[in-house]
């Protein structure tokens, strides 16, 4: 069982402990626990009754009004919205309830809306990233379990998946470039999300997929001769083992330029190879594609 304080609440909703107690004294709408020795406390059931609660305010509904209302008046409001014009801080809170309640249909909903007005690159920047930092937030303070992170890791990767397959195929004479992430590295959407970028670019890519031998990337980097082998490396590797890994990946390349991103890749302290170039973040990655296009193939310093 995940409990809360007072403090826990503020941060996940984003309404003042001063403003909760407020709602507590003056209209009872939310009643904490209290443990052996007084101290108050409140549980899931809290939480998304308060996530509920503030989502409505800032729609406009009195506090008084809202007390007065049944929970399954307030949740029925609540999902109205998410067949109407809300803001980004809305979006965020309704995709944030349904995450807590794994609402599928509603996620989906609100996720499409927004790639139907925005497209999908800009849905990942302006909306599912901001997301995921707060889901990062949730899982620090306990708010989310693993079967949170499965839900939505699930649906944004359909999403994506579709969102490449819409995309119409390079040409034959497009850069190529071979991407994967290696052993024990298993972030697949930074993959598909790479794939998608890449793809949008008029790029030829070949996705190996994740938790990739070095021996078998080398192979298919013999099968397909890319122009770029672009590997991302967040956790598995790190120090002297990462410089190994990259010393011995760049010398299986032959004409291949080796690129790179992720947590450990952009370490300072890392011996990049001189064939080698490291992008910090999805813009620069996005900034070198386009140069590509313009024939300005491997002239970003």
């Amino acid at each position: 069982m995940v409990i809360y304080s007072i403090k826990d609440l503020e941060k996940l909703s984003g309404v003042k402990a001063h403003t909760l107690r407020i709602w507590e004294k003056r209209y009872g709408i939310i009643c904490p626990k209290r443990t052996k020795t007084n101290i108050r406390y409140y549980l899931d059931e809290d939480l998304k009754k308060v996530l509920n609660i503030a989502f409505l305010n800032k729609k406009g509904y009195k506090i008084s009004k809202i007390a007065a209302l049944k929970a399954s008046d307030i949740q029925r409001k609540v999902a109205e919205y998410s067949d109407m014009n809300i803001s980004f801080d809305d979006q965020l809170d309704a995709l944030t309830l349904c995450i807590l309640e794994l609402n599928e249909s509603k996620f989906s909903k609100i996720l499409d809306k927004n790639i139907n007005q925005k497209g999908f690159q800009e849905t990942m920047v302006q909306v599912i990233y901001p997301l995921l930092d707060k889901l990062s937030m949730m899982w620090m303070s306990g708010s989310i379990k693993s079967v949170h992170e499965h839900f939505v890791s699930n649906i944004v990767r359909r999403k994506t998946v579709t969102a490449i397959e819409d995309l119409k195929d390079a040409k034959a004479e497009a850069p190529s470039f071979l991407i994967y992430l290696p052993e024990s590295e298993n972030h697949e959407l930074s993959l598909l999300y790479l794939h998608f970028l890449l793809k949008a670019e008029g790029m030829r890519v070949i996705n190996l997929g994740i938790n990739l031998p070095i021996d078998d990337v080398l192979d298919g980097c013999k099968i397909s001769q890319p122009d770029y082998v672009f590997v991302i490396i967040n956790e598995s590797l790190s120090g002297s083992q990462l410089d190994e890994y990259l010393h011995y990946l760049d010398a299986g390349l032959n004409e291949s330029m080796l690129l790179l991103s992720g947590i450990q890749a952009v370490n300072p302290n890392v011996k990049i190879p001189e064939n080698a170039q490291v992008f910090n973040g999805t813009e620069a990655v996005v900034k070198f594609v386009k140069q590509l296009t313009n024939n300005d193939i491997r002239a970003i310093n």
